[in-house]
């Protein structure tokens, strides 16, 4: 979830665990849940999770889940680690659904040069040699070209919760 409306991660935990979730454990102030459930409670959590932090918080997040080999997969094939990027400036957007490969081609390469991004599925690489605070390639742009919701990590974050998810 992203970080625009901050809720107590004890909160979010406990609406995990009231969803059917187990093993729920929550990283850093910005919505990150780590959890265990069957198929048929994590198939409802996007959309249980966020009404219930809309009754008690007043706001509904959208909720991006990958699987601990969704996570995997995407740490394992980030480009610009593998052309000799440093990870301080490598960022990954997790974006809800597949963007519609017309609305990807239509995103512009140059729109915040020396930035750079790579859509792979249902991820962007994000390559900020300047940091995040100043680019153009937001979670805004990218959800409204490609018309879907997107949340945004660093590559920190990103190996911390892929550690974690392999009981680290």
């Amino acid at each position: 979830m992203g970080g625009k409306n901050k809720l107590p991660m004890k909160d979010l935990a406990e609406m995990f665990l009231a969803a059917g979730c187990t093993d729920v454990k929550t990283f850093i102030q910005s919505g990150n849940v780590l959890f265990n459930a069957p198929v048929k409670v994590a198939g409802r959590i996007a959309a249980v999770i966020p009404e219930g932090v809309g009754k008690r918080f007043g706001h509904k997040p959208p909720i991006v889940i990958r699987t601990r080999e969704q996570l995997a997969f995407a740490a394992a094939n980030n480009p610009f680690l593998r052309d000799g990027a440093s990870e301080d400036m490598v960022h990954l957007l997790f974006l809800a659904d597949v963007p519609d490969a017309n609305c990807v081609s239509a995103l512009d390469p140059a729109r915040s040069a020396p930035d750079a991004f790579a859509v792979r599925g249902a991820e962007i690489y994000l390559h900020l040699p300047h940091g995040v605070a100043d680019t153009k390639l937001t979670n805004a742009y990218f959800d409204s070209k490609l018309k879907t919701i997107s949340t945004g990590r660093n590559w920190r974050t990103v190996m911390t919760l892929l550690e974690m998810m392999n009981g680290g």
